[in-house]
């Protein structure tokens, strides 16, 4: 079967997710996309260079049966332009974040386009896909709140079908390079911070939370690392500040270094305060690092599914998670844990993509 994915955002995890399943898929999975950056450009204006990506393809002689488009552009647009390109190709959209309910950083206002282009993306589409159960409800519920506020011909009604005929399917997670046993701790042992450092991974939360592990006069090491911007949050030079001699890596990490901070963390400590799958908290839990997550967001869903222990790995206020960071601490790996992550490998999950393409490409209509 020939696939063609298209991703409007190649970068990060988006890349991450297009270039594994691509490497796993059993049939031919074809790339068109463009650059990670300027992502409001990317919803207003990737549909139409993309639809040009398709039709090259086709041009080249590849005939593809289902086309799988990251939602990181607006899809009922490029349903359109690649009508005559491609005429009754099914569309299937992959969810990885939906604009509803991201909260906004101090320099933005309330702005609904992006709200609207995630609707109009699939309600047009054959299928939609979400990376979480948590994803998708979420979805289903401010879809219908934020439709709900215009005049008449509201869409409500529809929001039901594409719940329907949507399904949700994990992002696929490398995990091979901390699929071995995990290195020795480090001395003092290691709390990982995983995230970019932008305002809606929860700066504030996280200060909060070094405030109390000073305040403890415990012996640790503290590694953030994520991708730095070009405008960051100046909670985070706070942070870093009060940390001192206990950080050991700030900012973005090569992926050698970043694997050997997976493998020698003790706990992987999230803050965020939006979060549809959790790619990073995922790695380090497969590498042995306890995890000690909010109790919001996916992470309940992502906790219970890895059969780890609500009460040593969720925290409601900023001084329990101390406290949590602090009890997982001196513990060993957790291996039915550890295994229970690997049911976010590509090698398993690449095997349901491919399912969920097959079947919609059955449904394919001739025009």
């Amino acid at each position: 079967m020939q696939i063609v994915l298209v991703e409007p955002y190649y970068g990060g995890s988006h890349k991450a997710w297009a270039d594994g399943y691509i490497a796993k898929s059993s049939h031919d999975v074809h790339l068109v996309s463009h650059d990670a950056r300027f992502w409001k450009w990317r919803m207003h204006g990737g549909f139409l260079t993309l639809a040009a990506g398709v039709a090259e393809l086709v041009e080249s002689g590849i005939q593809p049966d289902v086309i799988l488009a990251s939602s990181m552009m607006d899809v009922a647009a490029f349903a359109g332009a690649v009508r005559n390109t491609v005429p009754g190709v099914p569309i299937a959209t992959y969810f990885h974040e939906s604009q509803f309910t991201y909260p906004l950083s101090p320099s933005d206002k309330v702005d609904h386009t992006y709200q609207m282009k995630n609707w109009a993306s699939a309600a047009v589409s054959d299928t939609v896909i979400f990376n979480s159960e948590y994803h998708r409800s979420v979805f289903a519920g401010e879809a219908a709140s934020f439709l709900r506020t215009f005049p008449d011909q509201r869409h409500t009604d529809l929001v039901g079908d594409v719940i329907d005929r949507s399904l949700v399917l994990p992002v696929g997670v490398d995990l091979t390079p901390v699929a071995g046993d995990p290195l020795p701790r480090t001395s003092p042992q290691l709390i990982l911070w995983n995230h970019r450092w932008e305002h809606d991974k929860g700066p504030m939360e996280l200060r909060a939370i070094v405030g109390h592990l000073l305040d403890a006069d415990i012996e640790f090491s503290m590694a953030m690392c994520g991708e730095v911007f070009g405008s960051v949050p100046p909670l985070f030079a706070e942070i870093t500040e009060m940390l001192g001699s206990h950080l050991m890596h700030a900012g973005f990490a090569e992926r050698n270094r970043y694997i050997e901070l997976l493998r020698t963390a003790s706990v992987v400590l999230s803050t965020a305060d939006q979060e549809f799958f959790g790619i990073g908290v995922v790695e380090a839990i497969a590498a042995g690092a306890h995890p000690v997550l909010p109790d919001r967001l996916v992470y309940p869903e992502r906790i219970a599914a890895l059969g780890a222990s609500p009460a040593t790995a969720l925290y409601q206020t900023p001084d329990e998670a101390a406290d949590l960071v602090m009890r997982n601490l001196p513990r060993d790996p957790d291996d039915a844990v550890r295994s229970a992550a690997q049911q976010y490998d590509w090698s398993t999950v690449a095997t349901a993509y491919d399912r969920a393409l097959e079947a919609l490409a059955d449904r394919a209509f001739d025009v």
